[in-house]
């Protein structure tokens, strides 16, 4: 900026400062006529105008500013509150929500904003409310009931912001296009209902072995090896233990031998056969008070099921998404573990389940063919080190 320009800057600053909004305007004009000013002059011109009650005049000088830096807080902010003081209500809205969200990209937020961002934040969440209210009367006088459609009321919940959003995000491997489901039915499996039948027998054959010692281990173990990025609550812990009959693709021959009715159980299931890394077959126990905390699965390519064995009164819950089922014995659960899911067990007594991983049913045989070919080639290349 030229001597000239500045030094007519400085004045029409220190009228602003002043008082005297007339003489601002003109010296800002006059700097931005000679093409010397940026958007701060700009929105120096929008406070000019608006002392002298000139709103159109000011609302072109901010437009003006944020024309030349979309991201400026102050003239957001400045635009919100002017067309809020126009009775555009509405429109005021969207630029204290665009402030904000340029606040909180910032490392640090200037002291001189921070009031404004507080009466954006307001005036937000009153608009929310507002927007929620309106909405849940008017579904409500069309005669909604949350009990007509779960689907749709958890829709709801995540458009009016009560509920996040859960989708799928394996850790290894996203095949597309299968659907965001949390749990299935047991009755979309022809199997289910003949395994169910086996609970008692499977269930002697885990007493049999927890009448023992050493039979179960922590079902998370660290390798010692690479980053330790996730929740690392329950690593080396009883808390979640395992006995294993199926690990990473192969036999555990022994515990089978040892529990010969849930061998031959297992051995008629769509297991997902990946030599190396699935199936996994196990007695699952979670300890008194223990949690599992929200993770992701690796694949979603499958679906993890339980076989509740010994379910405490009043054990707790798996929450797979946005929904929580409970266990009862018996009765499968099947869900898909590549979206966000956590387990509670609130009782005194241990739960055990006997989990086990199936393919996705939506997927085709040849499908499952190139799904099983990568995980392999994947294997092989983390071999070559």
């Amino acid at each position: 900026m030229s001597a000239p320009a500045q030094q007519l800057l400085q004045q029409g600053l220190a009228a602003l400062r002043g008082g005297n909004a007339t003489a601002a305007e003109e010296a800002f004009r006059q700097v931005l006529a000679a093409g010397a000013g940026d958007a701060s002059t700009c929105l120096a011109l929008a406070f000019a105008c608006v002392n002298q009650g000139k709103a159109e005049a000011a609302l072109q000088a901010v437009d003006d500013a944020l024309v030349r830096e979309p991201r400026n807080l102050r003239a957001l902010l400045f635009k919100a509150d002017h067309l809020d003081r126009l009775g555009q209500g509405r429109a005021a809205l969207d630029f204290y929500e665009a402030a904000l969200r340029v606040a909180a990209g910032l490392r640090e937020v200037p002291q001189d904003v921070m009031q404004g961002l507080q009466r954006a934040q307001a005036v937000t969440e009153r608009a929310s409310r507002d927007y929620e209210a309106f909405l849940l009367q008017t579904l409500e006088q069309r005669g909604f009931r949350a009990e007509d459609s779960a689907r749709f009321a958890e829709s709801l919940d995540i458009a009016l912001g009560r509920s996040p959003m859960h989708l799928q995000q394996p850790t290894r491997y996203y095949f597309p296009g299968l659907p965001q489901r949390y749990f299935y039915e047991r009755e979309e499996f022809a199997w289910a209902a003949g395994l169910e039948a086996q609970t008692a027998l499977i269930r002697e054959e885990l007493q049999a072995l927890m009448q023992e010692e050493g039979h179960f281990t922590p079902y998370l173990e660290s390798s010692g090896q690479g980053p330790q990025l996730n929740d690392r609550s329950n690593v080396g812990s009883m808390d979640w233990s395992a006995h294993y009959l199926w690990r990473e693709g192969a036999p555990v021959q022994d515990n089978l031998d040892r529990c010969p009715r849930t061998a031959a159980a297992l051995a008629a299931l769509p297991l997902p056969m990946v030599e190396g890394q699935t199936p996994s077959a196990l007695f699952s126990r979670l300890a008194p008070g223990a949690v599992i905390p929200p993770h992701h699965g690796m694949l979603n390519t499958r679906l993890i099921c339980h076989l509740p064995l010994m379910v405490p009164e009043d054990c707790g819950y798996l929450r797979v998404g946005n929904e929580r089922r409970e266990w009862r014995e018996g009765e499968l659960l099947i869900f898909d573990d590549s979206i966000e899911h956590e387990a509670h067990n609130r009782s005194a007594r241990d739960r055990v389940v006997l989990l086990f991983d199936i393919w996705r049913p939506e997927l085709s045989e040849t499908d499952r063919h190139w799904v099983t070919e990568l995980l392999l080639a994947i294997a092989a290349y983390q071999e070559r080190g």
